[in-house]
């Protein structure tokens, strides 16, 4: 049976400090859907944090196929962002947005002090978050006269289906969600009812 669950987190945490040697690591990790959420929060958090040198993160995305980014924010190349994500891929999360804001303390931590201080804040970010598993769905639309209602509701039923929309009309119209690993095996089961049409929805 192919995997149809994803991890990911249930609502932002709150911001956690980390400090190594006076500087300070504000974390904080945001569920996100899609890349344009990203820029108004890393924008929001240097506005929070003015006085902030660097604001650096890193995002995946997908539930499947996964599309990933790791920013930097001018510290040294991959001391920041890479450990950041490194903490993403370690928790196993996706459709999620780590933000690690340094305020320079004064001392310089070098790249092995700073990888090290990136990921620890990551990793806070993360063991706080809430994380739970959602289940990869799929959709049909299932198109039928009025007398075949009883056996496609029984149909629903005796799988237990979710009903997503309905719409009764001169015929009846239902979009229906599945797990994405029953979806084939739906799909045949509508298929061979009679006087039903049945398609999978994009």
């Amino acid at each position: 049976m192919q995997e149809d669950t994803f991890k990911t987190i249930a609502q932002p945490t709150t911001e956690l400090l980390f400090k190594d040697r006076k500087s300070k690591f504000f974390a904080q990790a945001f569920p996100i859907s899609s890349e344009d959420e990203v820029k108004p929060i890393v924008e929001e958090l240097r506005k929070k944090h003015h006085t902030a040198n660097h604001v650096c993160y890193a995002w995946q995305l997908g539930e499947k196929e996964h599309t990933y980014r790791a920013n930097d924010d001018g510290e040294p190349n991959n001391s920041a962002g890479m450990p950041i994500y490194g903490q993403i891929q370690s928790f196993g999360v996706t459709n999620v947005l780590i933000t690690v804001t340094r305020i320079f303390g004064g001392t310089k931590l070098g790249v092995g002090g700073l990888i090290q201080a990136y990921r620890a804040a990551a990793q806070m970010a993360l063991e706080d978050a809430k994380i739970i598993k959602k289940i990869l769905t799929a959709q049909f639309q299932l198109h039928f006269d009025y007398p075949e209602m009883d056996k496609v509701m029984r149909g629903i039923k005796q799988r237990n289906l979710e009903i997503v929309s309905q719409k009764m009309e001169i015929d009846c119209r239902l979009v229906i969600s599945v797990r994405e690993s029953e979806a084939e095996q739906t799909l045949l089961f509508f298929e061979e009812m009679q006087h039903v049409r049945v398609k999978k929805m994009e």
